[in-house]
């Protein structure tokens, strides 16, 4: 019996903003004294609502939706970045997240230091970081560059750094965002070989991609997003056909 990695169970989340706010303190002060005392209009709108979802050990999983249905809001869901506004999500081993480009790194930190500081923020102690520092260096091919502050890095070499970083720290589930569309296309076929590797190592890998042939290269099971809900989840080939005609409407 497979045994569940990921539990998601009745997740609705939603977002506030506020409209037609003061501003300045000077305009807030001024209505204040004149008794129109105004904060804004405070709205909500729900990006993804009662979902319901069971993610085994060693799968590989692949999720498509149109632009804002929610997929990158459910990976930060899932890597605890955002919480749950009902429902909830129960993630059974540690996760290694590749979801924004330099989430968890400073800007000041050269490349070298911002795997110490991106492992730890992961949950992993410094002889694990050490022990896998020689693979994560020479995978990144970012060679001298490494010491390097990374607000001076482009947006491909922090794709490299990070992607480096979460695909060497042993972490049994993967969570891999459009962000490997950032930088050029040798480093690209190199991640999904690896993460391909890593799969049939047992890792579980959760991947979010507009790109149907990379679901149906690497993936057993398809997630389709729409209307803030799961519209389909099943075959890969009929995943990305539910995809397709969803995006073509």
């Amino acid at each position: 019996m497979m045994k569940p990695a990921i539990q998601i169970q009745n997740l609705t989340k939603t977002f506030k903003h506020w409209a037609n706010r003061p501003t300045s303190i000077k305009t807030l002060l001024i209505d204040a004294l004149k008794g129109r005392f105004h904060l804004g209009e405070k709205h909500e709108f729900c990006v993804l609502k009662n979902i319901n979802l069971e993610i085994h050990e060693g799968e590989f999983i692949g999720i498509m939706g149109g632009n804002g249905a929610g997929k990158s809001t459910l990976l930060k869901l899932i890597s605890g970045i955002y919480t749950p506004s009902s429902g909830r999500v129960k993630v059974h081993a540690a996760i290694a997240p590749l979801i924004e480009l330099g989430a968890g790194f400073q800007g000041d930190l050269s490349g070298y230091e911002n795997i110490f500081l991106n492992a730890a923020i992961l949950g992993f102690g410094r002889k694990a970081t050490r022990d896998a520092l020689p693979f994560i260096l020479e995978f990144s091919e970012l060679g001298e560059k490494i010491e390097m502050p990374i607000k001076h890095y482009s947006s491909g070499m922090l794709v490299r750094l990070g992607f480096s970083i979460a695909a060497h720290l042993d972490a049994p589930i993967m969570l891999c965002d459009e962000v490997l569309a950032v930088g050029d296309a040798g480093f690209q076929e190199k991640c999904l070989k690896k993460i391909k590797a890593l799969h049939e190592e047992g890792r579980t890998i959760i991947l979010i991609t507009h790109g149907g042939e990379a679901v149906r290269s690497f993936c057993k099971r398809c997630i389709v997003i729409s209307d803030q809900k799961v519209v389909f989840d099943g075959a890969v080939e009929e995943g990305v056909n539910t995809y397709m005609r969803i995006v073509k409407k």
